[in-house]
């Protein structure tokens, strides 16, 4: 039986673990909580209720998960009576009833299809009717995101129509479903009129878009030239693009739009064509090479990142050797190098040839100290050239922190400067390179 709850709104903390989509999916969910009876409150110590929002890509972010729902029922839900948590997103989608038997001190689980009933659950579980009306007027859900800074994450697509032996999200998020183009363009027209400065584009396949639209044709590069067109908006960025999905549209749009990035993050997953073979994926060390010349040769000062994974079942020796040379070979700016995990439900973990973990994690950091080794050669590189800074805050040691247009939200460094204030766009110039991070004085 739902338990009384005070006359004031019931506040909803969101904890958000994961991928950048999982943070998009969080702020859509905010929008419906700030539109009803509830409130979204900012600090946990103030919630009635928790959404813990899941990552379960892979065994690491399940742990991850775990841990963190426990210390939630552990050290927040005894505080106060009459608390909620809900855990929503990737694990419930992946395991199921399996968490209610596992977690029994949950009180509803929400996986990612279902998230767009936020209100339902709340109002179930509360008794507080999460459409109610204030001064006679009725609400309704309305799931505008509310912009949380300068910059923010917009989902393009969701699920995924591949078949990759080691990757579980298919049977997470479903498969492959392109966004409507209006839609998209009334969300960043609503980020860009609250103050957002920069997109960036997210899916788990943002180059696959329009494949599953029976309007069409639009592809990636036609959401890509519209966006870049919204009056107001300084940056568009391009996250998630497959190798195959590099089109010479796509490499003209982003050549001519002056708003698009020159930023592609092109997940790779090896170099190895017979690791890559048995990834059921497709290319090799010289046909990725190819692709980056010719990206290079269209948009010169170009950016790359890109992901690894190392391990993988039936991976040489000469396999890794393949790997690093390519990495020398392609001088990309970023690499993401992860650990091969074995995953429940997918076809690589049935495989009789895994390597060892001890072998697995000694080949992914050997991989990922020759990536960070040319990655940080790239960014050194940078120091005495001219460059706009997006500003985003001040950090905890009074540093005005910011980025450059070759660097994503989160995940590649930033740029220290001495003055500006968040959302500015200023010029300056590097003076050092801290690793993947910059130091640079406006000019």
């Amino acid at each position: 039986m739902p338990r009384p709850f005070p006359d004031v709104a019931p506040g909803v903390f969101f904890l958000t673990l994961g991928c950048p989509k999982n943070e998009v999916d969080s702020e859509v969910m905010k929008g419906a909580v700030r539109s009803s009876a509830f409130r979204v409150a900012e600090d946990a110590d103030d919630a009635d209720i928790v959404v813990v929002n899941t990552c379960s890509f892979i065994q690491e972010a399940t742990e991850e998960s775990i841990a963190a729902v426990l210390e939630v029922i552990a050290t927040w839900l005894p505080k106060r009576q009459g608390r909620r948590v809900i855990v929503a997103g990737c694990m419930p989608s992946r395991y199921g009833e399996d968490l209610s038997v596992a977690l029994p001190e949950i009180d509803a689980f929400v996986p990612v299809a279902d998230e767009g009933t936020i209100l339902d659950v709340l109002e179930r579980l509360t008794g507080v009717p999460a459409r109610a009306s204030v001064d006679g007027c009725a609400l309704r859900p309305d799931p505008t995101r509310k912009a949380e800074g300068p910059a923010a994450y917009v989902q393009i697509s969701d699920g995924c129509h591949r078949s990759c032996s080691y990757c579980t999200i298919p049977s997470i998020r479903g498969p492959y479903r392109s966004r409507p183009l209006p839609e998209i363009l009334a969300e960043v027209r609503s980020l860009v009129d609250q103050g957002v400065r920069e997109i960036t584009l997210v899916g788990q396949d943002i180059s696959s878009y329009g494949i599953d639209l029976v309007d069409g044709p639009v592809a990636l590069a036609d959401v890509v030239r519209a966006l870049a067109r919204t009056e107001g908006l300084a940056w568009l960025r391009l996250m998630y693009v497959q190798p195959d999905g590099v089109t010479d549209e796509l490499l003209q749009v982003m050549a001519t739009e002056p708003t698009v990035c020159h930023y592609l993050d092109i997940p790779l997953q090896h170099a190895s064509a017979g690791v890559l073979h048995r990834m059921q994926r497709r290319g090799s060390a010289a046909e990725f090479l190819r692709l980056i010349g010719k990206i290079r040769s269209v948009l010169p000062d170009v950016v790359l990142r890109t992901s690894l994974i190392a391990g993988f079942p039936g991976e040489s020796r000469s396999d890794v050797a393949e790997l690093e040379r390519f990495l020398l070979a392609a001088r990309l700016d970023y690499a993401g190098v992860f650990t091969y995990s074995p995953e429940e439900g997918t076809a690589a973990a049935t495989s009789a040839d895994i390597p060892s973990k001890a072998t697995r994690v000694r080949r992914a950091n050997r991989v990922r100290e020759l990536a960070d080794h040319v990655g940080c050669e790239q960014a050194a590189q940078r120091v005495g050239c001219e460059l706009e800074v997006l500003i985003e805050g001040i950090d905890e040691d009074g540093t005005v922190v910011g980025r450059w247009r070759g660097q994503a939200p989160d995940v590649d460094g930033v740029v220290l400067v001495d003055k500006g204030a968040s959302g500015d766009i200023v010029r300056a110039r590097v003076v050092d390179a801290l690793g993947y991070d910059l130091q640079a004085e406006v000019l």
